[in-house]
């Protein structure tokens, strides 16, 4: 492991330099995380930054018991990457945004068929959600045109099949109000304790947890599929991975259960790690080493937070109208209708990705093989939930 490793106690290790900037509250809740019942260890990323009393940017080891209050409401939050036939050049911004005007409501009959096929097929058998297959949701949650701005390896970039002058689409979204639901429902009936392995409510869990995983999968790819039809492209998914979930694995030896909260597996072949909406992305490829046992198979699975949701207004209304915010410094657009998303997911809310991809390099865990550049981000036509 490189010098993008720190050491915090002998179950806590943090993927960061020490020039990252990483709020103190935030490595409270990891090293507060490794003390629970059975944590073997935990990590951090570079984009580690604090969640609602467990921090977001990390992953943690246990043995004989899991917590579903680590993995989150969110459960199968995760990125996909589509190439499109569409060229780069071709795009036009103005009437891209027009055609996306019917890409948050629900799924018409047209789409019946496919959805019913695809979840017989992935073994969903949940109905109640049904209206929000499709949809992206609020927060950071977002689909995004992109373009390959730079490529560092051109044979493993052949490989995946991409092509530079194709636009490309990468969609960020989970379970939505599915996923909210088992983990209420689990905090009502447990608090945050954890559940022992093998117990009935272990097993009622996972089997929830793992459809809520297929659900997740299956809204990403609706939604990619949504936006293809209305920009009227076409395109093939490049790779698609799941960044909060928790899952059997084995580590120097243990036997346990890798819980992971914003953070992309190493394990599952090449990820793109995304910048903010002003910011380039990366198409990595992990690095299988030994430096994975402290990691704990993990990456940073974004440019990861600097300031609160809460803070984002008043440090910008003053220096940008809500207008500003629509247009990025690389002559990209945005859409994003609730006012306070537009503040709260601005670039400067952010860290800057590179840094981020930097200390990953640096701990010897990625191999960077592009950059890809914002084209048109959509969050949102309206006040949208979350």
């Amino acid at each position: 492991m490189g010098k993008s490793v720190q050491k915090i106690t002998d179950r806590v290790s943090l993927i960061a330099s020490a020039d990252t900037w990483i709020e103190g509250d935030a490595i409270q809740q990891l090293t507060k995380t490794s003390e629970l019942i059975g944590m073997q260890r935990v990590a951090g990323m570079p984009d580690l930054h604090p969640g609602r009393g467990y921090p977001i940017g990390a992953a943690f080891f246990s043995k004989n018991t899991i917590y579903p209050a680590l993995v989150g409401n969110d459960i199968g939050c995760g990125m996909s990457q589509w190439q499109t036939t569409m060229k780069v050049s071709k795009v036009n911004l103005d009437k891209m945004v027009k055609k996306l005007s019917d890409v948050e409501s629900p799924l018409d009959e047209s789409w019946s068929d496919y959805v019913n096929e695809q979840k017989a097929r992935r073994q969903i058998n949940i109905d109640s959600f049904d209206k929000a297959l499709g949809t992206i949701g609020g927060g950071n949650h977002f689909a995004e045109f992109q373009a390959i701005d730079e490529i560092y390896n051109q044979s493993a970039v052949n490989e995946l099949g991409l092509v530079k002058d194709a636009l490309q689409l990468l969609v960020h979204s989970g379970s939505r109000g599915l996923g909210q639901r088992i983990l209420v429902e689990h905090v009502a009936a447990f608090n945050h304790h954890g559940l022992q392995i093998e117990s009935d409510e272990f097993t009622d869990y996972m089997q929830r947890h793992n459809e809520a995983l297929r659900w997740a999968e299956l809204n990403r790819e609706l939604i990619a599929l949504r936006f293809l039809e209305a920009t009227r492209t076409s395109g093939k998914c490049v790779l698609d991975v799941n960044h909060n979930l928790v899952c059997q694995k084995q580590i120097d030896g243990i036997d346990g259960w890798l819980h992971r909260k914003g953070a992309t597996p190493s394990d599952k072949g090449c990820v793109v790690i995304p910048g903010s909406r002003g910011d380039y992305s990366y198409l990595v490829k992990p690095i299988e080493n030994v430096g994975n046992t402290t990691s704990l198979y993990s990456l940073a699975h974004g440019a990861g937070r600097k300031w609160k949701r809460g803070d984002c207004q008043s440090r910008l209304s003053h220096k940008f109208k809500r207008e500003d915010l629509t247009r990025t410094t690389f002559g990209s657009r945005v859409v994003c209708g609730s006012k306070d998303l537009l503040y709260e997911e601005a670039p400067q809310a952010y860290k800057k990705c590179a840094s981020i991809i930097s200390d990953l390099v640096d701990a010897g865990l990625v191999e960077v093989l592009a950059r890809l550049k914002p084209v048109l981000t959509f969050k949102t036509h309206g006040e949208c939930s979350s």
